[in-house]
């Protein structure tokens, strides 16, 4: 729902324009903007966490304008060469408006990174920090050097897997579900990251990959459902209905052997 609204909002106040580029000119630094305090949010209220750092309400927001004022600022060096073409036709408006938001998703691609990381490592890890400090110490209170040299693990895991298997999920999320641009692209992965940190700060255990998979449909679905490779996405909901069920039925197997083996 909110990487459609982001769409639907962007091809009202640009794309739609009778002059695009200015409209661009004049809507993508609120872009910017929402993007900078997303992303000082998610750097800056997760390191604070995580540091146990207590700043205060006054010097917590102070650092966290300052954090999206640097980001609009970098933002704004990127974009400077498009903001100063002028007089173009419409077409070539429309190619250096792709190419603002493509500077946008650079952004954006960092904060989903970050919420992946922050999430689905940390839901692969859960587990297994568990049981280490349950077989080491007889309770699930995890020491933080544990925790550290197991994170590192599931950061090489993901490492790993990307590059064996990575291409063919790009490949799914990139082009077959709907086709994408950068605005469109933009859309997407604002609205995943932003999902993904703010269940993760509440406990909610949700997937990045599958909120973002939603966030792809939802700015397809803004285009009409034509825009939408319908069979692509039959397919990704059956593999998410069947694969809960097999996992667990899996699980139980596992351990009702080792309950057998071991006692």
């Amino acid at each position: 729902m909110t990487a459609y609204l982001l769409f639907i909002s962007i091809r009202r106040f640009i794309l739609g324009a009778d002059n695009p580029l200015v409209a661009a000119k004049r809507y993508v630094p609120l872009y910017l903007f929402l993007v900078g305090i997303i992303l000082a949010m998610m750097t800056m209220l997760k390191a604070l966490h995580h540091f146990h750092l207590h700043l205060g309400i006054m010097n917590t927001s102070g650092l966290l304008l300052l954090t999206t004022m640097l980001v609009m600022a970098v933002g704004f060096i990127a974009m400077r060469p498009i903001f100063a073409k002028a007089h173009l036709n419409r077409h070539m408006q429309f190619i250096y408006i792709e190419s603002m938001f493509s500077v946008l998703m650079a952004f954006t691609a960092c904060a989903m990174v970050f919420a992946h990381g922050s999430n689905d490592v940390a839901i692969a890890v859960g587990p297994i920090a568990g049981i280490m400090s349950l077989v080491r110490s007889g309770h699930t209170m995890h020491n933080g050097m544990m925790l550290n040299g197991i994170m590192l693990f599931g950061c090489f895991g993901v490492v790993l897997g990307l590059f064996m298997y990575g291409r063919k999920v790009i490949e799914t999320v990139g082009s077959s579900i709907t086709v994408l641009t950068p605005s469109r692209a933009f859309a997407a992965t604002l609205a995943a990251a932003s999902t993904v940190v703010v269940s993760t700060s509440t406990g909610i255990p949700v997937s990045a990959t599958q909120t973002l998979v939603g966030a792809v449909f939802g700015v397809g679905l803004a285009r009409g459902i034509d825009a939408l490779n319908l069979n692509v996405i039959r397919n990704i909901f059956m593999s998410w209905i069947i694969t809960i069920p097999v996992a667990a039925t899996i699980a139980t197997g596992f351990f009702y052997v080792l309950k057998m083996l071991f006692g």
